[in-house]
């Protein structure tokens, strides 16, 4: 029997697939200079680009039509870049002065692509790869090329750089797991991978470009961290891998909390952006939404949304949460989120404090579209009470528009001083949701697109201590306190939280099942005497705010 062959990469979303190979890029597409391309002229590519441009433009619109809010943001990038002159120009003037379209296209690309991966953000340097991708599909519409039509069965997705479309467009079909050559944790497509609770590695050996089409293989995305592709294994390996995938916990009903070994009462909640992600989650059992992020629809867009654009994304998300906890946070154009609009000017919370009608537009839709769930809202990245007080009078003077009492207001956690002051923010808000992932890579000094970060670190005793401090801040203040970063969907770092005393937790829609059954496996009080053992060397130290 001939011996497996392993492919190794990033595990960028959990999980264990089997399935035949599926090579998803044309014959030429990892050697995309020599690929043959006719004869072309300058105005057949600068068509060819806005062919790709309306395909995808077209493609997202669809997809707003289903409710995918967020898979339609992260397709409306590709329209972008595909109509970009900065991509174009270079292209066409190439070909002006003598090149070939391959060599002019792929020039333009690599040269767009390596600013991008240079820039020392590196949410935004990610966006090279949406680049690469945009250029291999307009080198396949010239050449009038196409990958072969995915297989019957299962199979297991493999490119140079898997397109978040591709997981989009397949996820209907049989496909079971993604690889990408190119590619990060914080990738689009790892973010739509996540979401739909697909497996996938990025940052994959080369070498797995290679792979023979149509053989087994299983996906070993089992675990945040290394992972790997397995071409022919056993037929042993096999079952035992198709066993593993297979055992998901099935939903429940979610009308109400998750009960801990020893009978405490947990809260659990959903991440969302989309209706699809909100109809995923309340199947798998979360009893609402408490993260309901509105910046993902406009990453692409020209102009601050108007009332009714919020209102046309908002308003199928929160539809299904008639009765149930919607957290909706204000837009937080950060990271990889900037808008064109916002390039080069303050980006997150100062930017939207800083343009008052924008932000009355978004109050206003926000109480608009939650009229019948237990809404609250959500300002991102707090670092003042100034921050506070500004939008809780903005949001009790929408409400009063529409002739109705202010929902409830929250702020994220996610700054390490916010943390330290919670005492003080506590009575200026009645929610206070910790994001784990800005805290934990501040605290500890990482980059969040490090493969070494990982929601694991939430365990260090120093952002422990400070989740603490949020949590007493809560109780003597009576605001809840919710965990909404992936830190809370971890088997190590959850029973710490709950030792610590969090009593809500709002984690990835694929996610739900998964959290449920932990928490139902963690005894509260043994949970808190290993947090106590953790936390005791940096109490001793001074160290705790």
């Amino acid at each position: 029997m001939t011996a497996d062959c392993r492919y190794r990469g990033l595990a960028v979303s959990e999980g264990i697939a089997v399935g035949e190979i599926y090579l998803g890029d044309t014959r030429e597409a990892d050697t995309v200079k020599a690929g043959p391309v006719p004869a072309v002229t300058v105005d057949q590519v600068r068509a060819a680009f806005a062919a790709v441009a309306g395909q995808r433009a077209a493609f997202a619109a669809e997809l707003r039509t289903r409710g995918a809010d967020l898979e339609a943001g992260i397709v409306e990038i590709g329209a972008l870049i595909a109509a970009d002159p900065a991509l174009i120009e270079p292209a066409l003037a190439a070909m002006r002065g003598g090149a070939s379209a391959v060599s002019a296209i792929s020039d333009a690309a690599a040269s767009q692509a390596a600013l991008l991966e240079a820039l020392p953000d590196p949410d935004l340097a990610q966006r090279a790869g949406d680049v690469r991708q945009v250029a291999a599909a307009v080198l396949d519409r010239l050449r009038g090329a196409a990958a072969p039509p995915p297989p019957a069965g299962p199979f297991i997705l493999v490119r140079r750089d898997v397109d978040p479309a591709d997981l989009i467009r397949m996820a209907g079909s049989r496909l079971a797991g993604a690889v990408s050559v190119g590619g990060g944790a914080s990738s689009h497509a790892a973010i739509i991978a996540r979401g739909l609770g697909l497996p996938m590695l990025a940052g994959a050996d080369p070498a797995v470009l290679g792979a023979a089409a149509g053989r087994a293989a299983i996906l070993d995305a089992g675990t945040a961290g290394p992972g790997e592709l397995v071409v022919d294994p056993s037929d042993q390996d096999l079952a035992a891998a198709a066993a593993a995938g297979s055992a998901r916990p099935a939903g429940r009903p979610g009308d109400g909390p998750v009960r801990t070994a020893d009978g405490v009462l947990v809260t659990l909640l959903c991440n969302v952006a989309s209706a699809a992600e909100i109809r995923l989650g309340l199947s798998g059992g979360a009893a609402g939404a408490g993260l309901v992020r509105t910046e993902i629809p406009f990453t692409g867009a020209v102009a601050w949304p108007s009332e009714s654009e919020h209102l046309a994304r908002l308003g199928p998300v929160l539809a299904p949460l008639d009765g149930r906890t919607a957290v909706v946070r204000l837009l937080d154009f950060s990271g990889d989120k900037v808008p064109p609009f916002l390039t080069g000017r303050p980006h997150g919370l100062t930017a939207l404090l800083g343009a008052p009608d924008a932000l009355d537009a978004q109050l206003r839709a926000i109480v608009r579209a939650g009229a019948r769930t237990r809404l609250a809202v959500l300002i991102p990245m707090v670092t003042s009470l100034d921050e506070v007080s500004e939008v809780r009078g903005r949001l009790a003077a929408a409400a009063a528009q529409l002739g109705t009492g202010p929902p409830d207001l929250g702020i994220m956690v996610e700054v390490a001083a916010t943390a330290a002051r919670a005492g003080e923010f506590a009575p200026a808000a009645g929610l206070l949701s910790i994001g784990t992932n800005d805290l934990t890579s501040e605290v500890l000094g990482r980059d969040r697109a490090d493969p070494r970060t990982r929601p694991a670190l939430a365990a260090d005793p120093q952002v422990l201590a400070l989740i603490e401090h949020v949590v007493n801040a809560g109780t003597r203040s009576g605001a809840e306190v919710c965990v909404c970063g992936d830190a809370a969907a971890d088997p190590d770092v959850l029973p710490l939280l709950l030792g610590l005393g969090v009593r809500t937790v709002s984690v990835g829609a694929a996610r739900v099942p998964l959290v449920a059954d932990a928490i139902a496996a963690t005894d509260t009080v043994l949970a808190a005497d290993r947090a106590r053992l953790l936390l005791e060397p940096a109490r001793r130290g001074g160290d705790t705010p």
